[in-house]
C-alpha cells in the first residue's frame, strides 16, 4: 500500500488511512485512492509506460495492489480502432471504437474487479458479496475464482443468461432476485455484516474505480497523449466515466498531459435515464427512476451512487447526457457489426446512436476527435440480439444457441 498515500472521501473530503478495509465513509460517500504523484513522477516518466505489459497493469505505478497481490487474467490494453466505413456514414471524419468486449469475461468490467479482487488479496478479505446487473457479476466470480475467494451473487431474475451462466461455472453462490439492482444491493447490505461478506457493490468499496480508470490512460497513450474532442460512454453505475475523469485529473499531476479535456458524454438508455433528468433539471443529483426497463442490462440502474460525480464530469468538461431507446440501440449495433466487424453489447452501441443525434444537432462537428466505448461483446446478449434476428423455422434448431435439449 505504499503508493497509495490514503484514501480521501469524494462527497465529503475527509481522510481516511490506506492499507484498512474499507467501503463507503461515515458520510455514506464513495471512498477514491489517493497517490503522491510528485515521487511518482519522478519514478516513472511517460517514456518508460510502452515498455510495461499488454494488459491495465502497464499502469502500475498508478494502481493500489502490490505486484505480489496481482490477480490477473490479462484483462486490459484492448484495442482503439479507427473505423472504415461507420464514420463516414455517420459524417464524422475522425472516429475510434475503443472494443471493451476483448477483455476477459468480455466486458470492460473484468478491470475494476481484477484490481478489486488483487486488493481483497493484499487485505486478506476471503468472501466477497456484490449486486450485479449482469456483466461485473461474471467479472466478480471469474476473479474470485482465480484467487480461491469465495463469491456471493445477487442478480435480478431476468438478468442476462450468459451471465448466470459464467457466475455458476466459476463457481459462484448465485441468487437471482424479484427486482431491479438496487433490491439485490439492500439484500447484500442486509445479510452481509452477519454473513462475513466484503461488500463489492458499485462505488461500495475504493478499488473498481481504480481497475476502471485504466481506460482513460490507455486511450490518452494509444492516442499518443492527445485526448479526444469527446468521449462516448454508456452509463449505468458510471464507475468508468468516474475513473477516466480521474484518470485524466492524475495524468496531468504526473506532467503526461495538460488541462484540456474531451467533453464526456454519458449516453443511457430512455426507459432507465435518471442521469438525463438531473442534467437537464440542473439538479447535482439522480432522483430513483421509476419504472425502470431496457434490453440493456448495464444500463438499468434506476438511481446509481456515483451520480454526483458523473454529472461534475459531464458538466466540467461541457459534454452532456442523453439517452437512446432500446429499438435505436439493436439498429446501431448492426449497423456497427455490418460495417465494422465489432459486435458491441446494446449499452456500447447506444453509443453509435447517440452520436448519430450528436452530430445531427451539430452539438458535436464532422472534424471533432471522437471515441466511443464499446464496453461490452453483444455475445453476452443473445436474448437481446435474438428479437432482432430470430430464427425462422420451427425446430429443435430453433433453440437459443442451437442447443440441442429433451423436450
Amino acid at each position: 500500500m505504499a503508493k497509495v498515500t490514503h484514501l480521501e472521501c469524494s462527497l465529503c473530503g475527509s481522510k481516511l488511512d490506506a492499507g484498512v478495509v474499507e467501503n463507503l465513509c461515515a458520510c455514506g460517500g464513495p471512498l477514491l485512492a489517493r497517490y503522491h504523484f510528485e515521487t511518482i513522477r519522478h519514478r516513472w516518466p511517460r517514456r518508460e509506460v510502452s515498455g510495461g505489459p499488454a494488459s491495465m497493469w502497464r499502469y502500475a505505478p498508478v494502481l493500489p495492489p502490490a505486484e505480489a497481490s496481482i490477480v490477473s487474467l490479462g484483462e486490459g490494453w484492448t484495442p482503439l480502432l479507427r473505423t472504415r466505413r461507420l464514420g463516414a456514414r455517420l459524417g464524422a471524419d475522425a472516429l475510434w471504437v475503443k472494443d471493451e468486449g476483448l477483455n476477459p469475461t468480455a466486458s470492460f468490467k473484468a478491470r475494476g474487479l481484477a484490481c478489486a479482487i488483487s486488493m481483497c488479496v493484499e487485505l486478506g478479505i476471503r468472501k466477497v458479496a456484490m449486486a450485479s446487473a449482469g456483466n461485473a457479476a461474471g467479472a466478480l466470480a471469474a476473479y474470485a475464482a482465480a484467487a480461491g475467494i469465495e463469491s456471493h451473487i445477487f442478480m435480478p431474475h431476468d438478468v442476462p443468461q450468459a451471465n448466470y451462466l459464467e457466475c455458476k461455472a466459476f463457481g459462484a453462490n448465485v441468487a437471482l432476485v424479484d427486482g431491479l439492482i438496487g433490491d439485490c444491493g439492500r439484500i447484500v447490505a442486509e445479510r452481509g455484516p452477519q454473513e462475513g461478506w466484503f461488500d463489492m457493490c458499485t462505488l461500495k468499496e475504493p478499488y473498481r474505480v481504480e481497475g476502471k480508470k485504466t481506460m482513460g490512460y490507455e486511450v490518452a497513450e494509444q492516442m499518443d497523449w492527445d485526448l479526444p474532442d469527446a468521449i462516448f460512454y454508456p452509463t449505468g453505475g458510471g464507475v468508468g466515466m468516474i475513473g477516466m475523469w480521474k484518470a485524466f485529473d492524475e495524468m496531468e499531476k504526473l506532467g503526461w498531459i495538460g488541462g484540456r479535456r474531451p467533453k464526456m458524454i454519458a449516453v443511457q438508455a430512455e426507459g432507465c435515464a435518471p442521469l438525463v433528468r438531473a442534467f437537464a433539471e440542473n439538479e447535482p443529483r439522480c432522483r430513483f427512476f421509476d419504472g425502470a426497463h431496457t434490453l440493456a442490462a448495464g444500463l438499468r440502474v434506476p438511481k446509481p451512487l456515483g451520480d454526483f460525480l458523473v454529472l461534475e464530469a459531464v458538466r466540467a468538461s461541457g459534454g452532456t447526457v442523453l439517452a437512446v431507446s432500446d429499438e435505436e440501440m439493436l439498429d446501431a449495433g448492426a449497423e456497427l457489426a455490418s460495417t465494422e466487424g465489432i459486435f458491441a453489447a446494446p449499452e456500447g452501441a447506444a453509443c453509435v446512436a447517440a452520436l448519430r443525434k450528436l452530430l445531427a444537432n451539430e452539438f458535436l462537428k464532422p472534424a471533432d476527435r471522437i471515441v466511443l466505448y464499446s464496453t461490452g461483446s453483444g455475445l453476452k446478449y443473445p436474448e437481446a440480439w435474438s428479437t432482432r434476428f430470430p430464427r425462422s423455422a420451427a425446430s429443435e434448431q430453433d433453440k437459443l444457441g442451437g442447443l440441442i435439449t429433451p423436450r
